[in-house]
């Protein structure tokens, strides 16, 4: 995000119990606090980030192509009071498990991302929606056969699926997609970015 010095309100301003908090959460230091604190307001002077804001830092990422319909699901999992608009603590909260170093965080990141229901399972119906918005996010023209979004599902479902419901639960997705290098590409394609305080 931005390296500018933003005029924060004074009320926007991080006191020490909100830092206190927000390093419990996120695990983050009080400086790396600070410099996403700063940057946030660079990008967003009002204290909150909407959708047509997240998908412009996408789009400057990925280009046009099916930014759209990815940030729908990413606006969603960061917009916690499903308020239309994304604050400090909501964005930092949302990112932090994308920006640590291991693995699980960041797949339970994704588990939530893709439990759009808030029923904490995966179904296939989710799946492949969201095999269909990375897809469309990176321009990927191989849908046929078994790279087709449904049959991709399908296939990931019937080897993660260890209790045979149909659907996948945190601790199998998390499990499994962690043993398997393939799925976890497909999956989770930008968790392999360098670590950086981008939004990307």
């Amino acid at each position: 995000m931005g390296n500018k010095h933003p005029t924060i309100r004074e009320e926007e301003k991080l006191k020490r119990e909100d830092i206190d908090r927000l390093k419990e959460i996120t695990k983050f230091s009080e400086a790396e606090i600070q410099q996403w604190h700063k940057g946030f307001f660079q990008d967003c002077p009002d204290g909150k980030l909407d959708g047509s804001t997240l998908t412009r830092f996408y789009v400057s990422y990925y280009g046009e192509h099916g930014t759209k319909f990815f940030c729908k699901y990413m606006f969603a999992s960061f917009d916690k009071n499903s308020d239309g608009a994304i604050n400090f603590e909501e964005f930092l909260t949302a990112v932090s498990p994308r920006c640590q170093g291991k693995l699980s965080h960041r797949l339970g990141f994704l588990f939530d991302m893709y439990d759009t229901n808030g029923d904490e399972k995966i179904n296939s119906k989710e799946l492949v929606a969201l095999i269909t918005a990375m897809y469309d996010l990176v321009d990927c023209t191989d849908r046929k056969g078994e790279h087709h979004p449904e049959e991709r599902a399908k296939n990931i479902i019937s080897k993660l699926d260890r209790n045979k419901d149909n659907q996948l639960d945190r601790e199998e997705f998390i499990v499994e997609c962690s043993k398997d290098s393939v799925i976890r590409r497909l999956l989770a394609p930008h968790f392999e970015e360098s670590k950086n305080n981008s939004i990307k």
